[in-house]
């Protein structure tokens, strides 16, 4: 757990879009809120500079493989940054590949979409490469 914490911080001090607008719509876009049956939830944070953070997360017991999930086309790729199901925290260290090239299928309401493993009972934060 102190690991987790520490790397939490970590990742939280040096990643702008987490904390700069707060209090500002432009910093938040929900990227899947509805999705009910997959227990997943899934938002973009945003920067003053427009750099995004993609948060997933997984709060079913199962792993979701191939789970398709929009991004927005301006980026080239996505890599983890912190992954709460890593073996270093305990987890089962379901992983995904860096970098998650997009593909220019839309989804969710996004120009284009990502192909994740998700992990059981997990966090992701992605951002871009």
């Amino acid at each position: 757990m102190r690991d987790l914490v520490r790397d939490l911080n970590a990742v939280y001090r040096n990643t702008p879009a987490l904390w700069r607008l707060d209090t500002d719509p432009a910093g938040f876009r929900w990227v899947v809120g509805d999705a009910a049956d997959d227990n997943v939830l899934a938002f973009l944070r945003y920067d003053a500079e427009g750099a995004p953070l993609l948060a997933v997360s997984n709060f079913s017991p199962v792993v979701r493989h191939d789970y398709l999930l929009g991004v927005p086309d301006d980026v080239p790729g996505w890599q983890e940054v912190l992954n709460t199901d890593a073996g270093r925290y305990g987890g089962s260290d379901v992983l995904n590949p860096a970098p998650l090239k997009p593909d220019p299928r839309p989804w969710h309401g996004c120009p284009s979409s990502i192909t994740l493993t998700l992990p059981p009972l997990t966090t992701l934060w992605l951002r871009p490469t």
